[in-house]
């Protein structure tokens, strides 16, 4: 069970106040929009249940998991190896640098919080976001559930943030779309927990094409 240290950490580092820039990406959303294929609540609804069904419940939390066990027994070499994973699974520049800058960046916060293990990420390229976020969780003393639950939440919240930006969508309906998509997560984790080695992988192509237009867009709010 989560400890109150454990709870008010967790909270820290899902915040959207987290300085690592999180508020710049929007994960090939705003190519979808510019492409028609997002066009009001229910499209923002089913593009963001596919990206959770399809991408994080098959490739980003399963490698959380691992890394959690990694960073728990430290084990450095398979938390580079996992990386290293992880980064193959992003099907375009954008997205690749995406996850290498906001994991540089949580590396730099992480180390000036005097976690040292997070020191020499800073300027790895092979750097990625569930590294460091399961770092901090384990230092931290976050249950793993918890963690996982922790980090969709944050990817969601974000999700929908460009929705109300991009679509537009107004506040309420923001909202209701995070509460619909809430509802998915406790279940999604818990058959994450269930996934094998050999189970791990997949590919959003919707996410791959329109990251790679949005790669060429001529105009846009977000870097990826």
């Amino acid at each position: 069970m989560i400890t109150d240290f454990g709870l008010l950490r967790l909270l820290q580092l899902v915040s959207p106040g987290l300085p690592i820039g999180m508020y710049s990406y929007s994960q090939g959303f705003e190519g979808a929009v510019e492409d028609g294929l997002i066009k009001n609540d229910e499209d923002a609804e089913e593009w963001l249940s596919g990206m959770l069904d399809n991408g994080l419940q098959h490739i980003d939390l399963p490698i959380l998991v691992r890394f959690y066990y990694a960073w728990q027994r430290r084990d450095f070499d398979a938390v580079r190896r996992l990386s290293r994973i992880l980064t193959a699974y992003r099907e375009t520049a954008e997205l690749r640098s995406e996850d290498r800058q906001t994991g540089q960046a949580l590396a730099r916060l992480l180390t000036d919080l005097n976690i040292d293990e997070a020191r020499e990420w800073r300027r790895r390229p092979d750097a990625t976001l569930a590294a460091l976020f399961a770092l901090a969780a384990v230092q931290w003393q976050i249950p793993m559930r918890d963690t996982l639950i922790g980090y969709v939440w944050s990817w969601l919240e974000n999700q929908v943030l460009c929705a109300v930006k991009l679509v537009p969508l107004g506040q309420v309906a923001g909202q209701r779309l995070l509460g619909n998509l809430a509802n998915l997560l406790p279940d999604r984790v818990d058959k994450v927990l269930l996934i094998s080695d050999d189970e791990i992988g997949g590919s959003a192509y919707g996410l791959a094409l329109a990251s790679s237009r949005h790669e060429m867009q001529y105009s846009r709010l977000f870097r990826s």
